[in-house]
């Protein structure tokens, strides 16, 4: 089951097109899908997040609690919109394409990918890119 939350004034244009398509993902990656909750949320609503449970002070695009058992991928994960389209922008991105990465790089750290070294940034990468051209193949 994936939930989307919203703590600002923001809908997906598309929950079941996205829910889908993370549905697949999941699958792909030879894990079931248990619990998922997406919360969307905005800078200052990160930032708290980030400073109360993880104890770091800084803003971030996304933050993902994992609660994973085995290969049932289940977790939360915050997405801050503020940064999201700060990103777009700095990347020269549309905010929707910015945003599905964001979201399936979330679903990538709960099924076990790493990005720290830059041999794992760069598989997370080509990840995050095969699951997005994917995302344009479904109906």
């Amino acid at each position: 089951m994936i939930l989307y939350n919203y703590e600002t004034e923001f809908l997906l244009t598309d929950e079941t097109k996205l829910t889908k398509w993370i549905e697949s993902t999941i699958l792909g990656e030879e894990k079931t899908l248990g619990e998922l909750s997406y919360i969307f949320c905005d800078d200052d609503y990160i930032l708290n997040i980030n400073q109360q449970y993880l104890q770091h002070d800084y803003y971030t695009d996304i933050i993902t609690f994992d609660y994973t058992e085995g290969n049932t991928i289940s977790g939360d994960v915050f997405i801050s919109l503020d940064t999201v389209s700060s990103n777009a922008k700095k990347y020269d991105v549309d905010f929707d394409e910015e945003l599905k990465r964001v979201m399936i790089h979330g679903i990538l750290h709960l099924i076990g990918y790493k990005d720290k070294s830059e041999e794992e940034a760069k598989q997370m990468r080509e990840k995050e890119n095969y699951y997005l051209e994917k995302f344009k193949s479904l109906e």
